[in-house]
């Protein structure tokens, strides 16, 4: 049985399709393909359809990720299937907390920066749309850090299972 996660931010174009896309390619790299399962949404529907935000795209590929998104929403019934649910600041994070339809689904959602030790006070990857490509290369910083611890827990919970 596969690991399956999702990350989440608002409208599935900048933050959530760069942290998706950096950690299926950790993913890919720890060898773990084909037992973490990896995607992402948006807690609104406004972009449905749409591709990443052409800065997000140049981010990644500048960085040697794969950029292939089509942006949705984030439905509560995903829950079920779902181990962890990322979301990239705390708006997200109460939104989704507040979707779960159980005490235990709603468990599954963290902030990504939690997942790197090294950050104190604001766990937000903030919101990268409404500026220029340093806030998508920040951001695309921020993502590859947390990655890291992200992946190490992830691992764990994938071998434990395995055992």
């Amino acid at each position: 049985m596969s690991f399956a996660i999702c990350f989440v931010c608002t409208g599935n174009i900048c933050r959530s399709p760069m942290a998706e896309s950096v950690f299926r390619a950790r993913v890919a790299d720890a060898g773990l393909d084909g037992l973490v399962v990896v995607d992402s949404a948006g807690t609104g529907g406004w972009h449905e359809g749409d591709g990443a935000d052409h800065r997000t795209v140049s981010v990644l590929r500048a960085n040697g990720y794969e950029s292939g998104h089509v942006a949705r929403q984030f439905h509560a019934g995903w829950f079920e299937r779902l181990d962890l649910v990322i979301a990239l600041d705390e708006g997200h994070l109460r939104e989704l907390r507040r979707l779960a339809p159980t005490e235990a689904d709603a468990a599954k959602v963290r902030l990504l920066r939690s997942y790197d030790p090294a950050v104190r006070g604001d766990l937000d990857v903030p919101d990268p749309y409404y500026g220029g490509m340093d806030g998508f290369e920040e951001c695309l910083e921020m993502v590859e850090t947390a990655s890291e611890g992200l992946l190490s827990a992830v691992r764990e919970i994938v071998e434990e299972r395995a055992a």
